[in-house]
């Protein structure tokens, strides 16, 4: 399927470098298969596929819920990574069709989503990195079952403030800063006694903005100690090659450029906190003046347009600025969306 160009809109600059990116969990919502099926028809199969090896209907899931099932960790995460994927595969087909390469100098994704960048860089097949994703998200499901636990953004605190609050909360019990997402955008996780202390305090010392997350576990914290020592075994039993494209480290912000590299970051990534910031300034070092979103919802978009403020941004699933609009960044105005 292509699409018509608005005819106000110039045409694009084709030196523009591109980064592609990937969300992971939170990004779930009931009908979000339908969207990139009506544009990448094609996609349907993607579905089939994971229906297979998951032993249940993802279509029926994500398309019926109900939502509680869909918020579940051991349904989201494969959910989110399907869909994520069946949009990549509409980007290149709508850029195929207009006759442009995609040539990233960088992928990454957040949390779960690094896995699916990991297989749209080829560094893994479809299949079994549904299977890797299955098994995350599986064992996170069941570490918060023995210590259950959840995840909240603070918005608009100062990291100084923020962590003396992490730091008083803690004596209720494990709680962590887990994400770095932007400029006074964090995420904590922890223990539910810590975790709502902390979302308290926040509130009391004039946080813009305080939500609990639709993630029912608590990644990237010392909870997820034992899950990581299992999923250590699964990331070592895939058959990993080098990414054919530069993967963006969530914690280190280096580039993951090899299969032994893939390996040791995995190796700690439920444990790890996520430093977005970092990642999204590594990309644009790298030279990305486009970032494009491929995956369900514009979580990501939203964060990258907050730390790179002259990047131009392509959140493809959007309706009004996505591929069943445009197969380009509408850049008739001059400034970036």
């Amino acid at each position: 399927m292509t699409t018509e160009r608005r005819s106000n809109t110039p045409e694009p600059d084709e030196t523009l470098k591109v980064a592609v990116v990937f969300p992971g969990q939170g990004s779930q919502s009931i009908g979000m298969a339908s969207k990139v099926l009506a544009i990448h028809p094609d996609g349907e199969q993607r579905f089939s596929a994971a229906s297979k090896i998951l032993g249940y209907d993802l279509l029926k899931l994500i398309e019926e819920g109900p939502e509680s099932d869909l918020d579940n960790t051991a349904y989201s995460q494969p959910a989110i990574y399907t869909a994520s994927i069946a949009w990549w595969d509409a980007l290149r087909e709508q850029w195929t069709a207009h006759g442009r390469v995609i040539d990233p100098v960088a992928m990454a994704g957040h949390s779960m989503g690094q896995i699916t960048a990991l297989v749209a860089a080829n560094a893994l097949d479809f299949e079994n990195g549904l299977r890797l994703v299955r098994e995350r998200g599986r064992l996170m499901n069941e570490a918060d079952q023995r210590r259950p636990g959840g995840m909240a953004s603070i918005i608009g605190l100062r990291d100084r403030v923020l962590r003396t609050i992490v730091g008083e909360a803690s004596v209720e019990g494990t709680v962590v800063v887990a994400n770095e997402n932007g400029p006074g955008h964090t995420v904590v996780s922890g223990e539910e006694s810590a975790l709502r202390r902390v979302m308290h305090l926040a509130e009391r010392s004039g946080a813009r903005r305080v939500v609990r997350l639709p993630i029912s576990i608590a990644s990237h914290s010392p909870l997820m100690d034992e899950a990581q020592a299992q999923f250590r075994q699964a990331v070592d039993a895939m058959p990993w090659v080098d990414p054919q494209v530069p993967v963006i480290s969530n914690f280190s912000a280096h580039l993951i450029e090899s299969r032994k590299a893939i390996i040791e970051e995995l190796d700690t990534a439920l444990l790890r906190p996520v430093d977005w910031n970092s990642s999204v300034k590594r990309m644009v070092h790298s030279g990305a003046g486009l970032f494009v979103e491929a995956g369900p919802g514009d979580v990501l978009t939203k964060l990258v347009r907050r730390i790179a403020k002259t990047a131009w941004t392509f959140p493809i699933s959007d309706d009004d600025a996505g591929l069943a609009t445009r197969d380009y960044p509408d850049m008739s105005d001059g400034i970036p969306k």
